[in-house]
């Protein structure tokens, strides 16, 4: 028996709108696939020059200051509006950090997509989510209980997102058609994986959602695996654990949901099945035990009311770019950096530089690639 729960409120009117003009688009795009260039770097690079294309102007200098001889890589204004026109063939959209159709739970993590390209119904993005992740080589008793968790999850008002693998992925996808279902890729819109679900991810085109960060000719890739796995944790509000071993992609899922603050559920299994290693393991370490959807639903439900409060990307730009640090304060920064990684908020302390100058050789030395941020506010040189 499915759990009892409302389905959601439509969303406002306004609720698919831009708010980024057609030359801001192609600027964020073109700033997101600049060589060195990820999320957490696009976010202080829009933060310390107010706009994208302040930010595209500024890459060389601040590059060339990390210790970079040669600018970095940045895509033509062509070469972002073909990759805008191509997504449109393919019947797909970028949607910004900050509109309408931009779900708020993945607007809330420090690493958030700043264009994510959508397939399908936007809408759909707008409505409470739960992930439902496992193994690929999943028992048939694993597959029939995901099946069964997702039909009643949508029954309850909750889209199900997933990584479009086979297995327990595509259990829960299959299952969850009717009431809404989000899968997201690891490489580009135009790159599906795995090929046995061809048919089932053009069936969530046209019933449900398929969203990507990629370029969208990009070949996934290993790491990019690990990469997709923060967006499916990070568009639900809980993941769901069916089966997994002790070494899965799904265990990364459980590991990334805990680290952005969502709910971590997990199925038991038998300690004599393999599949089951790494699910009962979860439950040891605090997981929430589930055997029907009302377990999920029961621990969710009273979080729906609580809205991301982060500040739009696309906030009012300062009246002019910072200035760049001198040769003193860049050289005591530089002193305190190693692999190790460190809190951004500790070199500002101990190189007694004030947080925007910090942040401006961060940046020099990222653009030059010297530089990585190997998690939430923490720096270290490669």
């Amino acid at each position: 028996m499915a759990p009892r729960g409302a389905p959601p409120s439509p969303p406002p009117p306004d609720a698919g709108r831009d708010l980024l003009s057609p030359e801001q688009r192609l600027d964020w795009l073109r700033l997101i696939r600049a060589e060195n260039v990820g999320p957490r770097t696009f976010r202080v690079l829009i933060n310390q020059f107010g706009g994208a294309a302040a930010a595209l102007q500024a890459l060389p200098g601040l590059a060339r200051r990390g210790g970079r001889l040669m600018p970095p890589k940045v895509p033509s204004r062509a070469e972002a509006q073909a990759e805008m026109e191509g997504l449109a063939r393919l019947g797909a959209r970028l949607v910004a950090l900050g509109e309408g159709d931009y779900p708020a739970t993945l607007r809330a993590l420090d690493d958030a997509p700043p264009l994510l390209a959508v397939r399908g119904r936007g809408e759909i993005l707008r409505l409470p989510k739960v992930a439902i992740v496992g193994a690929r080589n999943a028992s048939g008793a694993g597959r029939s209980f995901a099946a069964r968790l997702a039909r009643d999850l949508g029954a309850a008002g909750w889209v199900v997102v997933s990584g479009l693998a086979r297995g327990i992925d595509a259990a829960a996808h299959e299952a969850s058609l009717d009431a809404g279902t989000v899968g997201v890729f690891a490489g580009g819109l135009a790159r599906p994986y795995p090929p046995e679900n061809l048919d089932l991810i053009e069936t969530i085109a046209e019933r449900g959602a398929l969203v990507s960060e990629m370029p969208l000719a990009w070949e996934p890739r290993a790491r990019d695996f690990p990469r997709r796995n923060r967006l499916v944790s990070g568009l639900a509000l809980g993941v769901v654990v069916v089966e997994a071993a002790e070494r899965s992609g799904s265990l990364i899922t459980a590991r990334l949901a805990g680290e952005q603050g969502r709910e971590v559920f997990a199925v038991p299994g038998s300690p004599l099945d393999p599949r089951a290693g790494g699910t009962n393991r979860l439950l040891k370490q605090g997981a929430t035990l589930v055997t029907e959807a009302a377990d999920v639903v029961g621990v969710l439900a009273p979080m729906l009311g609580r809205q991301a409060t982060d500040q739009d990307l696309a906030a009012p730009a300062p009246a002019a770019p910072p200035p760049a640090p001198d040769d003193d304060v860049r050289a005591r920064i530089l002193e305190l950096l190693s692999p190790v990684p460190m809190p951004v908020d500790e070199i500002i302390r101990l190189s007694g530089a004030g947080a925007a100058e910090v942040q401006i050789v961060l940046l020099e030395l990222e653009l030059a690639g010297r530089l990585e941020r190997p998690g939430t506010g923490r720096v270290a040189l490669r």
